[in-house]
């Protein structure tokens, strides 16, 4: 591979919007170039079963779903990389991309697909039992939970969110508030205060989690002073934080506009940023939805808009 190249179409992010983008991309003969990142397939990576993508009745477990979708773009032509994107230039078309081994690739049209990481608080136990009672999308994996008991840490509008889906299929659901309050806007609040199954434990932080065949229970700290705390378990069969995501978007964030957290704005309900021919695909742009099902919708529709850009050109 020569230190140089240029390209008609450069995605850079895999997972349900990259590889999508893929597939529509090597469909209309843009021979696009997919640079994976460092988590290849994306956050689908990290669940077991996914049970809500259409066409998969018994469901599918998250990597062999992202196994399949690199599958089908191969096959349509992909030129499938591995590394990650370091440094962009979007001051003028081509643009220009390099990845972490210094490799620059000027292209026609740039599809960002890269994505956005859940926070986690930052226990070890967290990644011990990811996938075994540890989430961080609700809709994603509350099915699991029907009739059990679960926690949402987090007191923002997005804890309260998940804790009033997880209402409609847990027996109890504890929401895991670090402060005496919530930051979540006044409806939100009345909902969960007003909802049955629901418990706020204010003033408490997690400090683990237990349990031999997955989550069992959580260990807590309730702060009852400014000097006294009380150590307590608390049975549950599942964990979900709720404290926000972080896109990945610091590479474009110098040319690109974003939102405070960092979520690059498109134009309207369409992929099109507000540079021409650059076109943000999956969560990385999506603060509402997440879902792999809307990532791959909006990875098709960058794919479309790429083409047709370069049609017009």
């Amino acid at each position: 591979m020569t230190n140089k190249e240029h390209v008609r179409c450069l995605i850079v992010g895999s997972g349900p919007a990259g590889y999508t983008a893929a597939i529509y991309a090597s469909r209309a003969n843009l021979n696009p170039v997919e640079y994976c990142g460092l988590q290849v397939g994306g956050q689908l990576t990290q669940t077991t079963i996914v049970e809500n993508f259409p066409g998969y009745s018994e469901g599918v477990d998250g990597n062999q779903m992202m196994s399949d979708l690199r599958t089908q773009a191969e096959r349509f032509g992909a030129d499938l990389r591995d590394g990650v994107i370091v440094k962009a230039d979007l001051s003028k078309a081509p643009y220009i991309l390099t990845t972490d081994e210094g490799h620059e690739i000027e292209t026609d049209t740039l599809i960002i697909a890269t994505g956005a990481s859940a926070k986690y608080l930052g226990l070890a136990d967290e990644e011990k039992y990811k996938g075994e009672g540890v989430s961080a999308c609700a809709t994603c994996d509350g099915f699991f939970y029907r009739k059990k008991t679960v926690a949402v840490v987090g007191g923002g509008d997005t804890a309260c969110e998940e804790a009033l889906y997880l209402a409609g299929l847990a027996k109890k659901v504890y929401l895991i508030v670090r402060k005496p309050f919530l930051r979540a806007s006044e409806v939100m609040q009345k909902r969960v205060k007003e909802a049955d199954n629901i418990e706020i434990l204010f003033e408490h932080n997690t400090i683990g989690l237990y349990g031999n065949n997955g989550v069992e229970g959580a260990h807590l700290v309730k702060r009852k002073g400014k000097a006294d705390e009380e150590r307590y378990d608390l049975p549950i069969d599942g964990f979900f934080l709720a404290i926000g995501h972080k896109p990945n978007s610091d590479v474009f964030k110098e040319w690109l506009d974003t939102d405070e957290t960092g979520y690059i704005k498109t134009i309207g309900s369409s992929p099109c940023t507000r540079i021409p021919g650059v076109f943000a695909a999956g969560d990385v742009a999506d603060p509402n939805y997440r879902q792999a099902i809307t990532a791959a919708a909006s990875g098709c529709k960058a794919a479309i808009e790429a083409d047709r850009y370069l049609r017009m050109a």
